[in-house]
């Protein structure tokens, strides 16, 4: 009997399945081996050497597989291909052999779940990669010597009970800076002027470009008004004519990065709930009387396509969409950080069509196989080509221009559904136009915007950044996202990444004393170093030497010379607990400022802060933070006079008043407009504030 160790039960129940009588599969249900939780656990005068001990509440579980393993003949261990899966098969190799020596142990790896895959894996078995481990040791020894440096830190300075991590800590000063960026933007007001045409009973738009030879630009309705008046709309001409072709090229398929961007943004699937249906699809789906391994292995930085799915996605092509069929097979350049150890997520299998494997997927489920299988069939078809017109049309001193497209080569486009771009649907439809024809004017069509300011991090722009960066890895993008929300550092509004008051304090303190080390170039540098560990061209061991001593140096200075802000962080007001009768304090709790009374562990009285007087007239109340008695759904803006007084916002006030009502701004955002300030008074036009003194209103 051969016993195979796996990672997770149900990848076991797929695996077993397709090996039958003769084997016995077993889940280790991730790390057995680790460092403990409540110390340090390395030894610093002994090279950094980790002190493993057995994960509390795995040491069961050990024990099965030992005696599983007692009784087989040999042992295969098939844990994920990657850094953390090696680490975990080196310790369960090491633990069985100091039970049983001389034990046969072997490792065997697969990019996917299927019946071909397993079995080769299993005819070809390797040994335990020593380099492979050595990155991941590597990697949690730099990671618990950063956590266990820097947290004592904020303990003492800043609050008890908070963690800071080397990379989730650089993603926080991303995150912050970003956040600086949006509240410092001051929106720019500019104005657009359409002409709506027609040509029989068709209409369209076209766009002023141009005015007395000059781009046209304006900042004011008044200014678009003056144009107008000078406009003669008896006269709109056609002046020229442009058709061109324009190809596009199909997207490469998914990488990690790729996949969590694309489900962001088409699906609102946030980063960690991407890969956990990844895993579901990867590990195998119960299929009538089968279960199937539906996609490759989703932790991957590579675009690299197997010749054997090459093959089996071009014969479906040449089946399905012969005229789409390229002469070639579409090769894609791995990027330069790209380790290239897996090949890209694909489907296994390309005759499993969603359509045909509908039935056995929950609804998440399909969207995600559905985008992945569009994009692996799409990256081997050819270019779509489309038909693009564009017309300028003249009357007196002013230029406009209008443009229609069709497509007139789907190509790739043919098999892409979920993935279909919304450009597509958006595009004006303008009815065959001639030189020196003249057109009907309809009416104008006046519309104000203002600058777009950047735009808070989501989970596909803050992953996109991180690879970007060349900071943490694949198997770490959601991770690292999760991290941060889990501490309550950052908060996820309206599908964007915002750090909280406690983030932001956590983030400058870390910044402005360890800069060389919360350091975007520093965690990259990391990350290639940890790489050329895995190659086999640097030691780990130096690599943590080099990195440590300046680090613990830094360390103990910053402990003995930082002022603590622990007294900024907790403030007497003049609110009276009316519990008790006590003053109440401002504190800063997991979850932000709150207000607890001074009383305390007498009086657990709490409140929350207030944010602005009730704009309600004789009202006399607060607005504060609230949320349904069950704490789920949207954050709102309540009264606390409620039920007495009803107001309610959805709007975050801000400190800023009013400056021609005098009641609070909040903070808006939309496609118009971008993030503003605007009053929220509803007979008050007052769109948003752009200094401090008052200069640059801009109204409705």
């Amino acid at each position: 009997m051969t016993l195979i160790i796996v990672e997770s039960p149900a990848k076991a129940l797929t695996i077993e399945k397709y090996l039958g009588s003769g084997y016995k599969v077993e889940a280790s249900m991730g790390h057995l081996v680790d460092l403990p939780k409540s110390r340090l656990a390395i030894d610093i005068e002994h090279d950094f050497e980790p002190q493993y001990i057995t994960v509390r509440g795995k040491g069961p579980k050990l024990k099965e597989l030992l005696s599983i393993a007692a009784r087989a003949d040999e042992v295969l261990l098939a844990s994920d291909n990657d850094r953390e899966g090696e680490a975990i098969a080196f310790h369960i190799r090491n633990a069985i052999l100091k039970k049983l020596p001389g034990k046969t142990i072997k490792r065997i790896v697969f990019n996917e779940i299927t019946p071909d895959a397993i079995r080769e894996a299993v005819r070809h078995p390797r040994e335990v990669e020593e380099n492979k481990v050595c990155a991941q040791k590597g990697r949690r020894v730099l990671d618990r010597l950063v956590g266990y440096n820097l947290s004592p830190i904020l303990w003492a300075k800043v609050k008890n009970g908070l963690s800071a991590g080397r990379v989730q800590s650089v993603a926080l000063r991303l995150i912050c800076e970003r956040e600086r960026e949006v509240v410092n933007f001051i929106p720019e007001e500019y104005w657009t002027l359409d002409a709506l045409l027609n040509k029989g009973k068709v209409p369209f738009k076209a766009s002023l470009v141009k005015w007395q030879d000059r781009k046209f630009e304006a900042t004011s309705k008044k200014e678009v008004e003056t144009v107008i008046s000078q406009i003669p709309t008896g006269s709109m001409t056609v002046t020229d004519k442009e058709i061109r072709k324009k190809q596009q090229k199909p997207k490469p398929p998914f990488t990690t990065s790729t996949l969590q961007q694309a489900a962001a943004n088409r699906l609102g699937f946030t980063s960690r709930k991407t890969m956990q249906i990844a895993q579901q699809l990867y590990e195998g789906i119960s299929m009538g009387s089968s279960r199937v391994g539906l996609i490759t292995y989703m932790r991957t930085d590579s675009t690299r396509i197997s010749d054997v799915a090459l093959d089996d996605v071009r014969k479906y092509i040449k089946e399905h969409y012969p005229k789409a069929l390229p002469s070639e097979p579409r090769i894609y350049a791995a990027s330069q950080k790209a380790q290239d150890a897996h090949e890209a997520i694909r489907p296994t299998y390309v005759s499993y069509e969603p359509e045909k494997v509908k039935e056995y997927l929950n609804r998440d489920q399909l969207k995600l196989y559905t985008l992945i299988w569009e994009r692996f069939v799409s990256c081997q078809m050819s270019n779509s080509e489309t038909r693009l017109t564009s017309y300028t049309i003249k009357s007196g001193e002013a230029e406009f221009r209008c443009h229609s497209s069709a497509v007139s080569e789907k190509g790739f486009l043919a098999v892409c559904k979920l993935l279909k771009s919304k450009d597509d649907d958006d595009a004006q439809r303008i009815p065959d136009l001639k030189l020196e024809e003249r057109l009907t004017f309809v009416e104008w069509k006046k519309d104000q915007h203002f600058t777009q300011g950047p735009s808070r991090y989501t989970d596909a722009s803050i992953v996109k950044m991180l690879e970007e960066k060349g900071i943490g890895r694949p198997s770490t993008y959601a991770p690292i996202i999760s991290v941060l929300l889990d501490r309550y550092y950052v908060v996820r509004k309206n599908k964007q990444l915002q750090p909280t008051v406690l983030g932001e304090i956590i983030s400058d303190l870390l910044t402005e004393q360890f800069p060389e080390t919360i350091n975007v170039d520093f965690t990259a540098k990391m990350e290639d170093r940890l790489d050329a560990v895995e190659e086999g061209t640097l030691d780990w061991h130096r690599m943590i030497g080099d990195f440590y001593q300046p680090f613990h140096e830094k360390v103990r200075q910053v402990q003995a010379t930082l002022e603590s802000v622990k007294g900024f962080l907790e403030e007497p007001t003049d609110q009276i607990c009316e519990k008790c009768g006590r003053p109440m304090v401002k504190k800063l709790g997991k979850y932000g400022f709150f207000l607890a009374c001074s009383g305390f562990p007498e009086c657990r009285n709490t409140q929350s802060i207030p944010l602005a007087d009730c704009p309600r007239e004789g009202c006399g109340g607060k607005i504060v933070a609230r949320k349904k008695a069950n704490g789920r759904g949207r954050e709102f803006y309540g009264c606390t006079n409620y039920p007495q007084c009803d107001f309610i916002s959805y709007f975050k006030p801000t400190e800023q008043k009013c400056p021609k009502c005098g009641q609070f701004l909040v903070e808006k955002s939309d496609k118009v407009h971008g993030i503003y300030r605007a009053c929220i008074n509803d007979k008050c036009d007052f769109l948003h504030y752009e200094s401090e003194d008052g200069d640059g209103e801009r109204q409705h």
